[in-house]
Parts: C-alpha cells; structure tokens; sequence
C-alpha cells in the first residue's frame, strides 16, 4: 500500500515538474519564471523527501529544509529586487 501511494506521488511529482519546466520557459514575464522556479523547488523537495522516505535515510530530510530555507531566500531576494525595479519605471 505505501509503496503503490509512493509511486503515484512520484508521478505525481514528474508531471508537476513537466508543467512547471513548460511555465519556466514560456512564461511571458520574470514574474511567471520565478513561481516556475520557486515550484520546481518545491517539488524537488517532495522528491528528497520521498526519496528520504524509500531509502530509510531521514539524513535526507535535513537536507530538504535546507534547500526549503535557501529557495525561499532566494524568492524573497528576487521579489526585492523585482520590487526595486518596478518602482524605477
């Protein structure tokens, strides 16, 4: 049973990742690629997460908040500076 939730879950992951990788490239602003980037970390997250869960190495779940920390700086940086710029205009 778990390891049948696991799989859909990666699945799941793989087609989220494959609309996110479409949005990264044809989103028509700078707006549109940040959340593209911001939600292919977010899933490459899960997936270190699930991953952590198949190998029984909960290590893996430190690096996956880590990851979560850096990514969410680096959008809050990127919506400053997309800020700043905004009010230059």
């Amino acid at each position: 049973m778990v390891s049948t939730i696991l799989t859909i879950s990666i699945a799941l992951m793989l087609i989220g990742s494959l609309l996110g990788i479409i949005r990264l490239i044809l989103g028509p602003s700078i707006i549109d690629r940040v959340i593209a980037m911001d939600v292919l970390t977010i899933i490459s997250i899960s997936l270190i997460v699930v991953i952590a869960l198949i190998a029984d190495r909960f290590i893996y779940v430190d690096v996956a908040i880590v990851y979560a920390l850096l990514s969410f700086l680096g959008v809050v940086a990127v919506a400053r500076c997309t800020e700043s710029q905004r009010g230059l205009e």
